[in-house]
């Protein structure tokens, strides 16, 4: 009796989550709802609600502008420091509590993260989205105190919009560089938060680069944040000389060493989030 002999079975490869598996609409979406709902659960039961996305950075301006303007004397040495400092730590802010609150998105959202196929990449872009939205309120108080101080509208205030965006790059590649790492290195938590406070300092949001001495200014000019700030701070208090000399910014090296840092750190946050999404779920 012959014996039939059943075709093999092909096995197909079946998916697993990945950084942007899932449809690009389905993405959006998923931004939109998580976004939003984040947003309204970071102040919901509190007395002043969404005032204290505006209300948090005023204070710490004028903590730092006291401090600032009566120890350090910056007021006589930098025009219309108080618009300086207001602009720059509403910027710094926004860059800081996206990447802080990135670092434990993913955690976070666990239990979607164990049960559900979408893409992960949705978290820490929908944290850089609903601190956008505070960026955008905050920036709303900052241009009404630049006018209520005097200052003139300029044309150079057009060309914040690319340095904004350029930020918001840079912000979301180092929040998934952190929210992609954290899952499985949880001391990422903690060394961010120390990182990211010696940042804000190597940052010229507290003082302009020029006042700066010749040796720390190559330091603090190899930092990718220290142009976006350099260009920004001089398209709102100083519109009359809009592009700085490369000497102001530590070189053409040193400019061409922070560039490379910021394009770095963006191809190195690509990679990373697209080789830690398939295995995050596994991680928590």
């Amino acid at each position: 009796m012959a014996v039939v002999e059943e075709p093999a079975v092909q096995l197909r490869e079946v998916a697993g989550p990945s950084s942007l598996g899932g449809g690009r609409r389905r993405a959006l979406e998923l931004l939109y709802v998580i976004a939003v709902t984040d947003f309204k659960r970071t102040y919901f039961g509190t007395a002043l609600g969404y005032l204290w996305s505006i209300a948090r950075p005023l204070m710490t301006f004028g903590i730092l502008l006291l401090v600032f303007t009566h120890v350090f004397r910056f007021k006589a040495k930098v025009p219309n420091y108080p618009v300086f400092l207001l602009f720059d730590i509403v910027l710094f802010t926004f860059f800081q509590e996206a990447t802080s609150m990135a670092v434990g998105s993913i955690v976070g959202h666990e239990a979607v993260v164990r049960k559900t196929q979408f893409p992960r990449l949705v978290i820490p872009l929908a944290v850089v989205l609903t601190t956008l939205f505070n960026l955008a309120l905050n920036l709303v108080v900052a241009f009404a105190f630049i006018l209520a101080r005097g200052i003139s509208p300029s044309w150079t205030w057009l060309l914040l919009i690319p340095i904004l965006v350029v930020l918001f790059v840079f912000t979301t590649a180092v929040s998934m560089i952190v929210s992609a790492l954290y899952p499985r290195f949880r001391d990422v938590g903690i060394i961010w938060s120390v990182f990211a406070m010696a940042l804000f300092y190597a940052t010229p949001v507290l003082y302009p680069i020029r006042v700066v001495s010749h040796n720390l200014r190559d330091v603090i000019a190899l930092n990718p944040l220290a142009p976006i700030f350099n260009l920004a701070q001089r398209w709102i208090t100083e519109p009359t000389t809009p592009w700085p000399n490369a000497a102001s910014l530590g070189g053409p090296v040193r400019l061409a060493i922070a560039i490379a840092l910021y394009v770095a750190v963006c191809g190195f946050a690509v990679w990373i989030f697209r080789r830690e999404a398939p295995r995050i779920a596994e991680a928590l």
